[in-house]
């Protein structure tokens, strides 16, 4: 299988990084905004083709899938572009940056059949299976979780400390995370309220955001989003439950008194980005519809549709 890689920055190195792992699976075109990157690390990871433009790689004859990687604002164009060229497509998340565009890729899917899976990496990292796992075996029922997404981004910079060309955004970007999460270990949200804090100058971004959820089960989730956390930075996971309580920290997990839980066994990989990768590419070969596809996080993004609207009329407020 040959896969073009859209967006050679931090996270476009980390799916190649993944991608160098699966059989059978060849890198055929890494493409980037700026010519001299997209060449160095084409050369970096065998590609025998780089560029500039989407329309470039989907051009090419032996290209069955894409990895977009590109800035929040051009995803859903690109996965559509991507899908009506024939490609199966994966789009980093988040999908798209309003509730029609989402709408708008997932009609796309099904009218083409392609494979369009979006990286919604929580449902792939070993603690968070491990979590389902229990979930879907009647072991653990989740009551609430509470979870802590900080970072400290005064400037436009990504995870390698980089200037950016666009902006993030914490509710579009890194609410969806855990908006879809709460639903695939909880059930439908049926209830969602937010507000959040003073907007960077520069920016134009709310830098502070707190989230209430409510799923169809009767469980709570409290998220606190910031850029302004000067401390340790991620997300925390924070899973209490019927019969346990759980810490997840990306790919380890820990009991509430922070005793190490065995996650041996529970996927061929600790790496979550490896492991999404893996579903993608597994997916296209099986013909079958993958965890994460945007048929199955669809529904996180009309949450985060209501969410916009309740904070654009706060805005309004006098």
């Amino acid at each position: 299988m040959r896969i073009a890689l859209i967006g050679a920055g931090a996270f476009g190195e980390k799916h190649l990084d993944g991608l160098r792992k699966i059989d059978g699976v060849e890198i055929a075109s890494v493409i980037s905004r700026r010519a001299e990157q997209a060449a160095e690390v084409a050369a970096k990871y065998g590609a025998p083709h780089s560029g500039t433009e989407l329309g470039e790689a989907l051009a090419l004859p032996d290209v069955d899938a894409v990895i977009l990687c590109t800035p929040t604002q051009m995803h859903a164009e690109q996965a559509i572009q991507c899908m009506e060229a024939g490609k199966h497509v994966q789009v980093e998340i988040p999908l798209s940056d309003s509730w029609g565009d989402a709408q708008a890729v997932a009609d796309k899917a099904q009218a083409t059949g392609r494979v369009c899976m979006v990286g919604h990496t929580r449902r792939f990292n070993p603690s968070h299976q491990y979590v389902h796992n229990r979930i879907v075996a009647g072991e653990f029922a989740v009551q609430q979780m509470d979870v802590q997404t900080y970072f400290f981004r005064r400037k436009n910079m990504n995870a390698k400390g980089e200037a950016r060309s666009w902006t993030d955004h914490l509710l579009w970007h890194h609410a969806a995370h855990t908006i879809d999460l709460f639903a695939y270990q909880a059930g439908r949200i049926v209830a969602a309220n937010a507000i959040q804090g003073p907007k960077h100058p520069e920016l134009g971004i709310a830098m502070d955001m707190s989230i209430q959820l409510k799923s169809e089960t009767g469980a709570i989730c409290t998220l606190s989003l910031s850029f302004n956390n000067d401390g340790p930075l991620g997300t925390f996971f924070r899973y209490i439950g019927d019969s346990a309580t759980y810490i997840a920290r990306y790919d380890d997990l820990v009991t509430g008194r922070e005793e190490p839980v065995d996650l041996a066994g529970v996927a061929v990989s600790n790496n979550g980005i490896e492991l999404q990768d893996r579903e993608f590419v597994a997916a296209i070969r099986e013909g079958r519809e993958p965890n994460s596809s945007v048929a199955q996080v669809l529904d996180c993004y009309r949450v985060i549709g209501e969410l916009a609207q309740q904070l654009e009329a706060q805005d309004g407020w006098s």
